[in-house]
């Protein structure tokens, strides 16, 4: 998902006026990565293309597609979404049978085509890409030392921590040599790899970013991707999860499985359940939208309300506002309109009123609103400054009550293995308490769901779960004090 622009005075802006002004995102948690891989089809780029197109939700900043032919591998990358950076043309440029691709939100490392993944490089045993999913917890000790070693890097992000450390392991092979620079690296990653012959799929040993294999219906190749909806666009059937640890190298001979990592248990991040993952894949097991519903049929046991109405924060809490209506037996309305053509850019009045920045995304609906008592739920509340904007949109529509709900616990830390959050301090949760957060975004009522509760919606805590954004229970060793955001530490060290 594109990292959110920031509002800026006329003053400020492009001299045509438009400004960047798109803090509705400030409630949401933005993943880093998607990745895709394609073996054995004779047009794997333009395979790989659609399900990057599947998984745009998972980075909108910029895009990437290597593709192996002949003993050779071909790039194309650029800033944007998917069908803006790649057309016919560029298709074209991208011969050959494997592919891997990426689309990207700028986390670890700017917002500059340099830092567009996949990686490609060529070393002394041939060409090798990669695609990268994650966060390395240890990427700035790691690039600090490499560099002492002389290592030149090209860009900021500690993907290419990876390629470096390849360089310099041993090994027969790409994938015991990808498995030795590994055991290097602290954190979470999902990667697919190309070389000239094979496609490598690699997930952390505890699983954190969701990475599965597929098969292509009609040319029996196979297909790694983030998520299974990707499979779906593609024309591929799922096959399985790759296993947290686990190394899969596909090649002509067919696919190989290893487990190169000591085994520590999965920790899936369980926030892909509540908001990163498309509502229609399937992570691990887990249907996503009907997890989303048991978590709203889970609030209101949690939180039942005297009230008229349920109405969502689109598009992030319509299954858990659903589910809720059913299990409370109140009507579901769509009482905010969202515009879902908005983009990065936008003239801004010289005049704008209250909450202008939400209104270009939101529109509040009276003639279902008014004189009602209103179940609003979302996702998360981050920041808080956009839920406040949103209930006072409720209220000028008319709206007797609103009663917030929230459809995961409070969030009360920052997420070191991938994930974009706000600073300890931003996190409106960390700082105050549910019922001060409800003074502060002016609802008549506020409830979070429970730990508990989203683990019984999503398989039970027995599966493995990241859950350090809400527990404080941090899995890997994190940077001191648990205070700053290591996606943003590499850029500091520079």
């Amino acid at each position: 998902m594109s990292k959110p622009p920031v509002c800026m005075s006329p003053s400020e802006c492009a001299p045509t006026g438009a400004s960047l002004c798109a803090d509705t995102d400030d409630e949401h948690f933005h993943d880093e990565c998607g990745v895709v891989g394609v073996f054995g089809h004779p047009e794997a780029a333009n395979l790989t293309y659609l399900g990057l197109y599947a998984l745009q939700h998972r980075g909108q900043e910029s895009t990437g597609i290597v593709s192996a032919d002949q003993g050779q591998l071909h790039t194309q990358r650029g800033m944007g979404r998917v069908a803006e950076v790649f057309g016919v043309e560029e298709l074209g440029r991208l011969p050959g049978s494997q592919a891997i691709g990426h689309v990207r939100y700028s986390t670890a490392g700017g917002s500059v085509l340099r830092n567009t993944q996949p990686i490609f490089i060529n070393y002394r045993h041939g060409a090798f890409a990669v695609g990268h999913n994650g966060n390395l917890v240890n990427a700035g000790a790691l690039r600090e030392q490499l560099e002492r070693e002389g290592a030149i890097f090209h860009t900021d992000m500690d993907t290419e921590v990876i390629v470096h450390l390849l360089a310099r392991v041993p090994g027969k092979d790409a994938g015991e040599r990808l498995a030795a620079a590994l055991a290097q690296v602290v954190g979470a990653y999902s990667l697919v790899c190309l070389t000239e012959t094979r496609l490598i799929g690699v997930r952390d040993p505890m699983g954190f970013r969701p990475l599965v294999l597929g098969r292509l219906i009609d040319s029996g190749g196979f297909v790694l991707a983030s998520e299974t909806c990707a499979l779906d666009l593609m024309g591929a059937e799922f096959v399985r999860d790759v296993a947290p640890g686990e190394m899969v190298i596909i090649s002509q001979g067919g696919i190989e499985s290893r487990f190169p990592f000591p085994a520590v248990g999965r920790r899936m991040c369980v926030f892909e359940y509540i908001y990163f993952a498309r509502p229609d894949s399937v992570l691990d097991g887990v249907h996503v939208y009907s997890a989303r519903k048991r978590i709203g049929r889970i609030l209101a046991r949690l939180h039942p309300r005297d009230a008229d109405v349920v109405v969502p924060v689109p598009d992030s809490g319509v299954a858990a506002a659903m589910g809720y209506a059913e299990a409370s037996g109140l009507p579901f309305e769509l009482g905010l309109i969202r515009n879902h053509y908005v983009g990065r850019t936008f003239i801004q009045p010289a005049q704008r009123g209250r909450d202008f920045s939400v209104k270009v995304k939101l529109n509040a609906q009276p003639e279902i609103l008014k004189g009602k008592r209103v179940i609003l739920v979302d996702d998360s509340i981050v920041r808080g400054t956009t839920s406040a904007k949103i209930v006072h949109l409720i209220r000028a529509a008319g709206a007797k009550e609103v009663h917030f709900l929230v459809s995961s616990p409070p969030t009360i830390g920052p997420c070191y293995y991938g994930i974009d959050t706000p600073d300890r301090a931003q996190l409106i949760a960390a700082q105050h308490s549910v019922d001060e957060v409800r003074k502060m975004i002016g609802a008549d009522s506020l409830g979070y769901l429970s730990l508990d509760a989203l683990f019984e919606a999503v398989g039970g805590r027995a599966l493995g779960f990241c859950d350090a954004c809400f527990s404080d229970d941090y899995p890997l060793p994190t940077p001191e004090g648990h205070g700053t955001r290591q996606l943003f530490l590499m850029k500091e060290l520079r």
